[in-house]
């Protein structure tokens, strides 16, 4: 087998195979014979139809079928003989079977070099977090909120009610689409609405009419509002206050808490805000180490990488949004994952070149010890344990995620890394 590679343009190579015609040939024949036993044909006696007649009634699809499997093997068998890893699948061009050898080309990318940045000129904020007793009680109070149930009340409209209103939008006088509505729900203090909108029913009660003015933010994401400024005509319907569950019994176990006492409930809360917290800071460190790695680490990404990693992301975008089988994900434009994918596909190799540079692996006694903190907060864990474990789908997965962690270890080992106090809130809301 003669083999031939070319650099056609930066990781594209196209390789020229040359496969004796003899092997084509000889494995023809060999399938040509295994047909004629198998094959039936009227007045032929099972297993007794002349080679001769299966070469001239079906030769030409096993030839094809033959030059099939040869072009694959080979390829494989090409790259095997040149030490050339691929990155992504081959397409196949110009198949000649003519004379004494079959040839074919098969064009592919392989991976790029990488050059690894300096670690040491990494740069990382730190975040130190202690879940305070006031933490605690504040995200329990938030529990209660998101459960609270609302009765009419005839008095002025405050913070944390829930209020229904109608309102027409103006700019300059005349009404713009999308700035009007009946019978909208809204709890004050939300923050779903723009600023000094909701602020601007508080005090109003239930028939009254108001004209507030507000300006859109300059990062609105309608840019032909963005910046300007708006009158709203708003008609207060009804005001409900708040009713909040009693933190009980009853309450908790609407939660699905695992403990049921009120105080056990308090320590459940405080160790998923501490687990949720390091989870928050962990995400932003890695971040932070990811982005800086890329800038420091220049070289292409395989388009035959961004490619599949696009189509993966069309198909999370599809179950995430509810499309199921009724959505085809191609439907979705390329342009809005190529920026993702290709972070995705950079990070990924910088990752495979850390770990594989300073031998690290996924270890079995990390592993388990990653699943046992995935399932520490489910009321059986020791069941999801083994599911995780005898899954090896989802076990992959969790390989994969303790092998970034230990990536990002090594790197912080020679990074400049500072170390800060945070407060639980602010450390969740920087990761978000």
């Amino acid at each position: 087998m003669q083999v031939t590679v070319e650099t056609t343009s930066g990781l594209e190579r196209r390789m020229t195979i040359n496969v004796p015609a003899d092997k084509v040939n000889a494995e023809v024949d060999k399938r040509v014979k295994d047909t004629a036993r198998r094959v039936r044909l009227d007045g032929f006696r099972p297993g007794k139809v002349p080679a001769s007649v299966v070469k001239q009634r079906f030769g030409p699809s096993i030839r094809a079928e033959v030059l099939q499997d040869v072009v694959r093997e080979s390829y494989v068998e090409a790259l095997d003989q040149e030490s050339i890893t691929p990155a992504g699948y081959p397409r196949f061009e110009d198949v000649k079977d003519e004379g004494e050898a079959v040839q074919f080309a098969a064009v592919f990318e392989v991976f790029p070099e990488i050059r690894l940045g300096d670690f040491s000129k990494v740069e990382v904020e730190r975040s130190t977090v202690e879940v305070t007793d006031e933490n605690v009680e504040q995200m329990i109070e938030s529990l209660r909120q998101q459960r609270a149930e609302y009765n009419d009340v005839d008095r002025a409209a405050a913070n944390d009610d829930k209020v229904v209103a109608d309102f027409v939008g103006k700019i300059d006088g005349e009404a713009f689409d999308g700035g009007s509505a009946e019978d909208q729900e809204l709890i004050l203090g939300s923050g779903r609405m723009i600023p000094g909108f909701e602020e601007g029913i508080v005090g109003i009660k239930p028939g009254a009419e108001k004209t507030i003015e507000v300006t859109f933010p300059e990062e609105y994401q309608n840019k032909d509002l963005a910046g300007k400024k708006a009158t709203f005509d708003i008609t207060l319907k009804k005001v409900q206050a708040p009713s909040l569950p009693e933190l009980n019994e009853d309450f908790i176990k609407e939660l699905g808490a695992r403990e049921t006492d009120v105080e056990a409930f308090r320590q459940e809360v405080r160790e998923n805000m501490t687990r949720e917290a390091r989870q928050a800071v962990q995400s932003k460190v890695k971040n932070d180490v990811i982005n800086q790695l890329i800038e420091a680490s220049e070289f292409d990404a395989p388009t035959a990488l961004v490619d599949q990693e696009i189509q993966r992301l069309r198909q999370e975008a599809v179950q995430q949004f509810g499309g199921g089988q009724q959505m085809d994900p191609n439907q979705l434009p390329r342009e809005l994952f190529v920026e993702q994918a290709e972070r995705r596909v950079r990070t990924g190799l910088i990752f495979s070149e850390v770990a594989k540079k300073h031998e690290l692996e996924a270890d079995d006694e990390s592993v388990r010890a990653r699943v046992e903190e995935l399932a520490s907060v489910y009321q059986e864990p020791e069941s999801v344990v083994n599911y995780y474990m005898n899954n090896q789908e989802q076990l992959a997965q969790v390989q994969s995620l303790v092998l970034e962690d230990k990536v990002i270890e090594r790197i912080l080992q020679d990074a400049k890394v500072t170390e800060v106090q945070a407060d639980y809130y602010e450390a969740v809301k920087r990761d978000n």
